[in-house]
């Protein structure tokens, strides 16, 4: 197996800009409305809280759409990703937005060494994060060691009940196919296509991905000394991630046609640091 880095940076440095061109990521909204937030962001904001002044990193940022919003709501952002060509994206609309927002390329496992241990007050991770990552006890420290005490983790994410469920399917029934808990070896998928509107034909289409059970995620975090202070699953997604058997809600929110509350789609985590 190549290293599972370099096939995943492959991957997004090529998406990085198909993703920056595609109205679902709403770049020009971002550049012409100062007042803009991303879908995903807007969906916590009753949970997010006041973040200004706080220092904030958002870990695996892509092309920076969450990284600009959180600045937009009052936090002085750092973005990281592993892919330069994605950053190059989220560096143009930042300066387009005017906002000034430093990004970093690392990899997530070096976070704490590109950026300091302690740095922050805010740690936000997005939506599809976690599947890139092989191990997220080691994550779950990393996520530690850059708050400050005091300073709180924030993300929502995909469900790993949605990650583990089989492509749709005829009949429509929600069938388990891939695993749920973390485990040594990856799941390889060869997808020519994208979760945006695009009209870019891809080369790079192999991904080495990991699921990690709800339970593993919250001891990871745990594990580390930090407090959980919320958790909330949802039956709604930011993309129609099963074609054809979804339904758009409104606000870039998605969710299964029929009968929604078999699934949790997404869900919200939050944890603090204590002093």
């Amino acid at each position: 197996m190549e290293n599972y880095q370099k096939v995943n940076r492959a991957l997004w440095d090529e998406r990085g800009p198909a993703h920056a061109a595609s109205p679902d990521y709403h770049v020009q909204r971002f550049i012409e409305d100062p007042q803009f937030v991303s879908p995903v962001v807007r969906f916590d904001l009753p949970r997010l809280g006041d973040l200004t002044g706080l220092d904030g990193v958002h870990l695996q940022c892509h092309i920076g759409t969450d990284t600009i919003s959180l600045a937009r709501l009052g936090a002085t952002m750092t973005g990281l990703d592993f892919s330069a060509a994605s950053l190059a994206e989220a560096q143009r609309l930042a300066a387009a937005c005017r906002v000034d927002i430093r990004f970093v390329e690392a990899e997530i496992y070096d976070a704490v060494a590109a950026l300091g241990p302690e740095s922050f007050d805010v740690v936000y991770t997005g939506m599809g994060a976690l599947c890139w990552l092989p191990d997220v006890r080691r994550w779950g420290r990393v996520v530690a060691e850059l708050l400050r005490p005091g300073g709180r983790f924030f993300m929502r994410e995909l469900h790993p009940v949605l990650w583990a469920l089989d492509d749709p399917r005829e009949d429509r029934l929600l069938a388990l196919e891939y695993p749920y808990f973390e485990r040594p070896e990856p799941t390889v998928f060869e997808a020519g296509g994208t979760y945006v509107q695009t009209d870019a034909v891809f080369t790079q289409t192999r991904s080495v991905e990991w699921n990690h059970g709800l339970g593993e995620i919250l001891t990871a975090l745990l594990d580390t000394g930090l407090t959980l202070t919320g958790l909330v699953e949802h039956d709604s997604v930011p993309e129609e991630a099963r074609p054809g058997e979804m339904e758009s809600i409104g606000s870039g929110e998605w969710r299964l046609s029929d009968r929604p509350w078999r699934l949790p789609h997404t869900y919200t985590l939050q944890a603090v640091k204590p002093r």
